[in-house]
C-alpha cells in the first residue's frame, strides 16, 4: 500500500520527493498542501505535516507492516515550545482542531502523533486525548527523550498512539474525557503502568526514567562545570552509550566558545554562515522527530498488541 505524504512546506516536499525517489522511504506520492484545505482518501497511510519523513522512517525501523493503514503526525509546536512566543489555541499554527476533524472523517484504526514535552505540551496533549476519546480511540502516551534512542542530547517529546476501539476488542476500562482534562492541570500527560500507558496509572517520571536520568546527568555537568572541570572530561563525555546500530556511534566531541563539549556528525562544519541550502536543513531539521525515538515508541505499541488481543 502506497503512503500519501502531506506537508504546506515546498523544501520538506522537495526532500521527501527525493528520499521517496531514492528508496529511504517507502514509495508514495507527496502533496503539498495546506491541512486546511486538503482531505485524505479513505483507507489510506497518511503521513500529515510530514516534513523530512521522520514518522515513516521511525514505522519502517520498527517493522510496521507496509499493507496495514497508518496515520502519523506531528502537529507545529511552535505554539506551546518554549522558543516560540507560546500563544497556545490563539496561534494559527494550532492546527489540532483541522487534523481532529480529518481524522474524524476517515477513523483511521491506529495513529501516532508526537508534540514538545513543555507544560503547554502536556496541556495540549490532555485536551487531544480527549478529543480522540470522543471519536471512540484508546489513547497512550510516553514522555521520551532522545538519549533514549543514544543520541548525545535531550529533546523531550510527548508520543502519543491512538487505537480505534471498533478495530479490536474494546478495552475493559478506558480513561474518561474530563479525567483527561483535570490531568492538564497536574502536569500529567497521560495514565498507564506500562510503557505506554494503558490506563493502570500516572505517565509521569520515575526515578529510573529517561527523563530522570538526563536531568540527573544535567546536575552533574552543572557541578561539573562549577567545580571548573573540563567538560570534555566529565563523565560520559565522548563515551558512546548507546547499541552498536546507533547512527551516534562515531560522533566527534567539539570545545565550544562557553567551555562546553558538544558532540557533532563527523566531517561536519559547525559554521553555516554563507550557506543557504545547509541553514534550510537545519529549518527542517528542527522540525522534525528523532526518528529512532519514535521506533521505540513504535516497537512497544506492538509489543502491547501482542500482549493485549484486545487491540489487534
Amino acid at each position: 500500500m502506497d503512503a500519501i505524504y502531506t506537508d504546506i512546506d515546498r523544501r520538506a516536499c522537495a526532500v521527501l520527493r527525493d528520499l521517496v525517489d531514492r528508496g529511504e522511504l517507502p514509495g508514495g506520492l507527496v502533496v503539498e498542501s495546506d491541512i486546511r484545505s486538503w482531505h485524505a482518501p479513505r483507507a489510506a497511510t497518511v503521513h500529515w505535516f510530514a516534513g523530512v519523513g521522520g514518522w515513516p522512517l521511525a514505522l519502517r525501523l520498527a517493522g510496521w507492516p507496509a499493507d496495514r493503514p497508518v496515520w502519523t503526525g506531528s502537529c507545529p509546536c511552535q505554539p506551546f515550545s518554549q522558543a516560540g512566543k507560546r500563544r497556545g489555541a490563539d496561534d494559527p499554527r494550532h492546527l489540532w482542531p483541522v487534523w481532529c476533524e480529518r481524522i474524524a472523517e476517515c477513523r483511521p484504526p491506529v495513529l501516532f502523533g508526537e508534540q514538545v514535552a513543555s507544560p503547554d505540551g502536556r496541556a495540549w496533549f490532555a485536551a487531544v486525548r480527549a478529543d480522540l476519546e470522543d471519536l471512540g480511540y484508546a489513547v497512550g502516551c510516553a514522555d521520551l527523550p532522545a538519549a533514549c534512542a543514544g543520541a548525545p542530547h535531550g529533546r523531550q517529546r510527548l508520543f502519543f498512539v491512538a487505537h480505534r476501539h471498533d478495530a479490536g476488542q474494546r478495552p475493559d476500562r478506558r480513561v474518561g474525557a474530563g479525567e483527561a482534562r483535570d490531568d492538564a492541570g497536574r502536569g500529567v500527560p497521560a495514565r498507564g503502568a506500562g510503557p505506554l500507558g494503558d490506563g493502570d496509572g500516572p505517565c509521569g517520571d520515575p526515578p529510573g526514567s529517561g527523563r530522570a536520568r538526563g536531568e540527573a546527568q544535567a546536575g552533574r555537568g552543572r557541578r561539573e562545570d562549577r567545580r571548573g572541570g573540563d567538560p570534555a572530561r566529565a563523565p560520559g563525555a565522548g563515551v558512546r552509550r548507546s547499541h552498536a546500530g546507533s547512527p551516534w556511534r562515531y560522533d566527534t566531541w567539539v570545545r565550544c566558545a562557553d567551555g562546553k563539549a558538544r558532540p557533532i556528525e563527523p566531517g561536519t562544519l559547525p559554521l553555516a554562515d554563507g550557506v543557504p541550502n545547509r541553514m534550510a536543513q537545519i529549518a527542517l531539521y528542527g522540525n522534525a522527530i528523532v526518528p529512532q525515538v519514535a521506533e521505540v515508541f513504535v516497537r512497544a505499541f506492538m509489543e502491547a498488541e501482542e500482549e493485549k488481543p484486545w487491540i489487534t
